[in-house]
């Protein structure tokens, strides 16, 4: 598929983002609906423009299963595994969502699930070469089933409920399948496993 520039408008001449100093300089590159490629000291990387942080939530049901996703992701070309997970701050009217809101609000509608309160377990970058996003892991605590899940009406979301003690077999299969796994749920199972 050959790539094009529709959607992603070119800046006619390099932009400025900010500039503390010479040396701190970011341009503007190119610029789409929902995410920017920029250029500071000559490395390229995309930021999001309409979110204020990203969520991924470890989520353990009470009878010892793990919830797990899964969905067609179309820069893979693949259906992914993930932990689920979302954007804060990227609903109209809501910028500032707390990042515990995003938690909730996404692990509501992804797996239909709700959580009595969420402990931060841990932030990072999931690809610090290719994007300045920065992914703030949470344990979902006291869950109970209220709805269907399955994401939002774009969104086509299998919901996986799997026990604890045969996962690793269970992502190996969906593996051998030609189903990815997100790398993320590894290190969600880091702390589910550990805990």
């Amino acid at each position: 598929m050959p790539l094009e520039l529709a959607g992603c408008k070119p800046a006619p001449h390099i932009r400025t983002l900010s500039h503390d100093t010479t040396l701190n300089m970011k341009v503007l590159l190119c610029e789409g609906k929902h995410l920017r490629l920029v250029q500071a000291q000559g490395w390229e990387y995309a930021e999001r423009t309409k979110a204020s942080g990203i969520v991924a939530i470890l989520a353990i049901t009470p009878d010892q299963k793990l919830l797990l996703t899964e969905q067609y992701r179309l820069p893979v070309n693949k259906r992914v595994i993930e932990l689920p997970a979302g954007l804060a701050g990227d609903v109209a009217g809501a910028e500032t969502e707390e990042l515990t809101s995003a938690a909730q609000r996404e692990l509501r509608e992804e797996t239909g699930y709700e959580a009595q309160r969420f402990e931060f377990l841990f932030e990072g970058p999931p690809s610090a070469g290719a994007t300045s996003e920065v992914i703030t892991f949470f344990r979902a605590v006291g869950l109970r089933r209220v709805g269907a899940g399955g994401g939002e009406e774009n969104e086509e979301i299998e919901l996986h409920e799997v026990p604890l003690q045969t996962v690793r077999e269970w992502l190996h299969k969906k593996s051998a399948a030609g189903v990815l796994i997100d790398p993320k749920v590894y290190a969600g199972l880091y702390f589910a496993l550990s805990a």
